[in-house]
């Protein structure tokens, strides 16, 4: 399609001059003859048509990536890292370009979206130093025989990534299956496929026909994608109904799955801490900056009795620095919701709340100055008072929307932390270190910050517990879950001629 650009508050923009699928090498119009049209959340306008990829899209890109897959296995490790290397650099050096069109498309701040592609070059540049870490064992056997283990890559993986990062998680998900040896196929969020678009433009000629594929689709091109008899693992970040249909469609082939899912996050603050800072801590934890839409975020804060009051009054002053704006512009410190649709939704989640006697002490509002007409924002809204078991602090609306909730005695505490079937993140904050080790360890979570909130750290595993989640990201164990091991027996009698 023809190169078009679209007025931004930061300047012309430049959308991907592609809008297919990438499968092969090269790009493909979608058998499905089916196109979605993309919405800038800032604004509601329509963007440009986009590829909706259907079954047939899915088996050709599934059925190019076994090619590439043959190919690239056979790919000796350091080159394979040079590749990588290659393509953190093509991010970098198109940085600006794709964090102002993730703004754009996704509704997250220009000013966040940066990092994001950094982080996504981190991350190949990462993995691309760990590959000749994939090492097998010896196992001993005695003078007549040799065992021996060793790392291949499992084929084939097709990852769904979500639309809260779609840059970060569109090419940070390639990295550790690419290092591994895999060929990769990346279904990019319906609502965000610009930014992963783009990326396939810049690194499209690093890669050989079939190693990485893009499918732009819906729930149709995921769920061929899991039920593919081409694709041997498949990943997603998304909800937990979500990878519960990706598991079940899994099954039917006893395929691998790595399931990055939702999350109602507990902040646990104690008695011994300073108000002011926990308080700017657990606005923090919110990430109102991308509208909470994040799995991450300790969307219910446990504050105890001692420091409940001035907490409450500090994180609804917190609140003020976080103002709702065009995502493209770089001042603005709050973005938009994804669609009306979702932003609707956790309104009247608030609206019920408010209702039925929940006491607001910030937001609950859509913002009607400061910001562009037809867009999807909401203020950062935060209840206090609330109860344990309320819908405010059991469940996930992936929304600006926080509950604090005080507390007394510690056990009642943790048993109303344990009460949800979930477990990705938790913050404990705390200046008694017995404590912070007793908490850190009773809390069911795969990831557990100690005086710290919402920062990952590159080598450390991400991952949740319960129904948030299987594998972990960000880490060697990321790399080494894309291969499977084999082992090999030798024994060194003679077979031939006596």
């Amino acid at each position: 399609m023809a190169t078009h650009t679209h007025k931004t508050a930061s300047g012309e923009l430049r959308l991907p001059a592609s809008n297919g699928v990438f499968y092969g090498g090269s790009w493909h119009a979608p058998v499905s003859e089916r196109w979605t049209d993309v919405v800038a959340p800032g604004t509601g306008e329509r963007l440009m048509a986009v590829a909706d990829a259907g079954i047939q899209d899915v088996a050709r890109a599934a059925s190019a990536a076994r090619a590439g897959a043959r190919l690239w296995r056979r790919t000796a490790p350091l080159a394979r890292a040079a590749v990588l290397r290659k393509m953190a650099q093509r991010l970098r050096e198109n940085a600006k370009e794709l964090a102002l069109l993730d703004a754009l498309d996704c509704g997250n701040p220009v000013s966040e979206m940066g990092s994001d592609v950094m982080v996504a070059a981190a991350l190949l540049d990462f993995f691309a130093g760990l590959v000749t870490e994939l090492k097998g064992d010896t196992i001993p056997m005695g003078h007549d025989a040799l065992d021996y283990t060793e790392r291949e890559p499992v084929g084939v993986v097709a990852r769904i990534v979500a639309y809260n990062h779609p840059l970060l998680f569109a090419m940070g998900k390639l990295a550790a299956p690419l290092a591994a040896g895999n060929a990769v196929i990346i279904k990019p969020p319906v609502q965000a496929p610009l930014s992963a678009l783009r990326c396939a433009e810049l690194i499209a000629d690093l890669l050989p026909p079939g190693v990485f594929s893009l499918v732009p689709g819906g729930a149709e091109a995921g769920a061929a994608l899991a039920a593919s008899p081409d694709v041997d693992m498949i990943g997603l970040v998304g909800s937990i109904a979500t990878g519960r249909r990706v598991m079940q469609a899994a099954a039917a082939r006893l395929k691998p799955v790595a399931l990055e899912l939702g999350g109602k996050n507990p902040f646990i603050a104690c008695p011994d801490v300073d108000p002011t800072r926990v308080a700017n801590a657990i606005v923090d934890g919110m990430n109102f900056t991308w509208c909470g839409q994040s799995c991450g975020s300790t969307s219910r804060a446990f504050v105890h009795r001692a420091i409940y009051d001035e907490v409450c009054a500090k994180v609804s002053q917190a609140c003020a620095a976080f103002v709702p704006g065009d995502p493209t512009n770089p001042a603005t410190t709050m973005g938009a919701m994804i669609s009306r649709e979702h932003r609707d939704r956790v309104k009247q989640a608030i609206d019920t709340a408010v209702a039925q006697g929940a006491r607001l002490i910030a937001g609950g509002g859509i913002p009607q100055a400061g910001v562009p007409a037809g867009g999807f924002y909401l203020e950062p809204t935060v209840f206090a008072d609330v109860a344990a078991d309320s819908p405010l602090a059991t469940e996930e609306f992936f929304g600006p929307v926080l509950a604090l909730i005080p507390w007394d005695d510690e056990q009642e505490m943790l048993a109303a932390v344990h009460s949800l079937d979930v477990g990705l993140t938790a913050a404990i904050w705390t200046a008694d270190l017995a404590r912070a080790h007793r908490l850190a360890r009773e809390i069911d979570a795969g990831f557990v910050w100690v005086n710290e909130i919402g920062k990952h750290f590159l080598g450390a595993p991400y991952g949740g517990a319960k129904q948030s989640g299987i594998g972990r990201d960000e880490c060697i164990g990321e790399m080494i879950s894309f291969t499977r091991e084999k082992n090999v027996h030798i024994n060194f009698r003679t077979v031939g001629p006596a």
